[in-house]
């Protein structure tokens, strides 16, 4: 794990902007198309205000979610709407955007067709992620239903992931797949999530799944 601490959030908001597209940057430069995992959450808002207007060229950028909700795109509580609204604007206008979600109750009805769609896009060639105060990332809650299968070596693309507290059934992305991204970022502000992740550093994924992807990321933290 490797840690970068700044300043302040502003400032931590535009340095990863900058990392971010500079990666992918060079990942267009390799290949045909590169593909970005991205949180939804409040964090990383300002870095998509600042990244959505990098100059690449995005029509071969395929953007995924670390983790969804199972709700319609058009529900205040969708990460796809904070993704439209704040990252798939500007330039990044371009980009393909990936859903998750398809019309149903549940999402194991049709998580095998998603994975399908999703498959030819791994390994990711870059990664952004944020972590919850309980040590979750993406949706791989510690008291996940699904958790085992999460974070196992050999799990599935997608997981659907239910546990006491949350109001909606989650879809994410497994601890495999994450961490197979080629460049991984983890994204934290402030001292209570800071000494989250001291203690994830020395529990089991089990215990704080942010753990399963310490090794692979580069962290930056910055004050409240």
């Amino acid at each position: 794990m490797t840690l970068i601490e700044y300043a302040d959030s502003e400032m931590m908001a535009i340095d990863l902007a900058n990392s971010l597209a500079g990666e992918l940057g060079e990942a267009l430069r390799a290949q045909d198309r590169a593909t970005l995992i991205v949180p939804g959450g409040s964090t990383p808002g300002p870095v998509f205000d600042d990244l959505c207007a990098a100059d690449l060229d995005w029509s071969r950028v395929d953007v995924i979610l670390s983790d969804e909700r199972w709700v319609p795109e058009d529900h205040p509580h969708s990460n796809a709407r904070l993704l439209r609204e704040r990252l798939l604007v500007d330039r990044a206008v371009a980009a393909t955007f990936l859903p998750f979600y398809a019309p149903g109750d549940d999402p194991e009805a049709v998580l095998a067709d998603v994975e399908a769609m999703l498959e030819p896009h791994f390994p990711a060639s870059v990664g952004l992620l944020g972590m919850g105060t309980d040590g979750h990332v993406a949706s791989l809650f510690p008291r996940g239903d699904n958790l085992r299968l999460g974070l196992h070596g050999e799990a599935p693309i997608l997981v659907s992931m239910r546990a006491e507290g949350l109001e909606h059934t989650r879809v994410s992305l497994s601890a495999r797949v994450l961490r197979g991204t080629l460049s991984l970022h983890l994204v934290i502000i402030g001292d209570e999530k800071r000494a989250v992740l001291e203690r994830a550093r020395d529990l089991p994924p089990e215990e704080a799944p942010v753990a399963a992807i310490l090794d692979d990321a580069t962290v930056h933290w910055a004050p409240e």
